[in-house]
């Protein structure tokens, strides 16, 4: 099992593209702990190619996008970035994910100079500190007999060992069979230091992101998530948009809740806290939440 530096590493590695032509960019997957290559990882590397094409002191400010087609770990996924628009104080880049010639991900970002304007936020929820809750690795193997098959402990800590992601409450497979609220907070930093480069702690927040948002849904309905069996699912859409600049490798308060579930959709809706209350982000996505079907 990788060390936290070490996946830390691996992890920034991922998202650092190789540039194979102009505004053309090549990314690798890691191991995944489901058989597709993680949606977090597809909206960060495409975020990484558009930034690329953007003047440095236009950082973005929002990101939409559509996961369209589920992602083979095993081969490269090829970024081809747009140049849609570059205002005086915007600009627009759309990026589509392509892997054995079809889109598997499509995603429009706008970037911004720095502007002074008026400002107001949404109180920061109450939630405990971060270094007071258990660690992924402490975490985890109390819930191993949710599992059928005894390995998901390890593949879960594996996939999560570059960012130290701690529950406030049980996550959905703590408690299955008994519906909740549907809400649900994690505090999360990368384990480890990051560059100075805004761009960079923007695109590791996005990947992070994608890990637990849809967790509220669950909950909702008592459901425990695909490594209990009792649903399957993917996300389809997501967007995010960043408001006040913060660090990726500082904690951040994921306070996320699910308006709606209907269709064999689940909704869910965050929004993302600096430790000292700054509204940083909000995030909206949709995914797929299917019931299995019996026999």
């Amino acid at each position: 099992m990788s060390s936290a530096p070490d996946a830390l590493l691996d992890l920034l590695d991922l998202l650092d593209l190789e540039q194979i032509e102009q505004d053309i960019f090549r990314g690798t997957s890691r191991s995944a702990i489901v058989p597709r290559v993680f949606g977090g990882q597809v909206a960060a590397q495409a975020l990484v190619a558009a930034g690329r094409t953007v003047p440095a002191d236009r950082p973005a400010h929002s990101l939409h996008s559509y996961f369209l087609r589920a992602g083979d770990p095993g081969a490269p996924i090829v970024y081809s970035v747009d140049r849609i628009r570059d205002g005086r104080s915007f600009t627009t880049r759309r990026v589509v994910a392509v892997q054995h010639g079809q889109p598997i991900f499509h995603l429009s970002a706008s970037f911004q100079t720095d502007e002074e304007g008026l400002e107001h936020q949404a109180d920061m929820p109450a939630a405990p500190g971060p270094e007071t809750l258990p660690t992924a690795a402490e975490m985890l193997p109390r819930y191993a007999d949710r599992f059928s098959d005894p390995s998901v402990v390890d593949r879960l800590i594996e996939a999560r060992a570059a960012v130290d992601l701690r529950y406030v409450d049980a996550p959905p497979f703590g408690t299955v069979g008994e519906p909740r609220e549907p809400r649900s907070q994690v505090w999360f930093r990368t384990n480890g230091k990051l560059a100075d480069d805004p761009l960079l702690h923007v695109c590791m927040a996005t990947y992070v992101s994608d890990m637990t948002l849809l967790d509220s849904v669950l909950l909702a309905h008592g459901r425990g998530g695909w490594a209990v069996g009792d649903v399957v699912g993917a996300s389809l859409d997501h967007a995010m948009w960043f408001h006040r600049p913060f660090r990726a490798d500082e904690w951040l308060l994921y306070d996320q809740e699910s308006p709606s579930a209907s269709g064999g959709r689940g909704l869910g809706q965050a929004r993302i806290y600096t430790q000292d209350g700054r509204l940083a982000i909000t995030v909206i996505q949709e995914g797929v939440v299917r019931v299995p079907r019996e026999g």
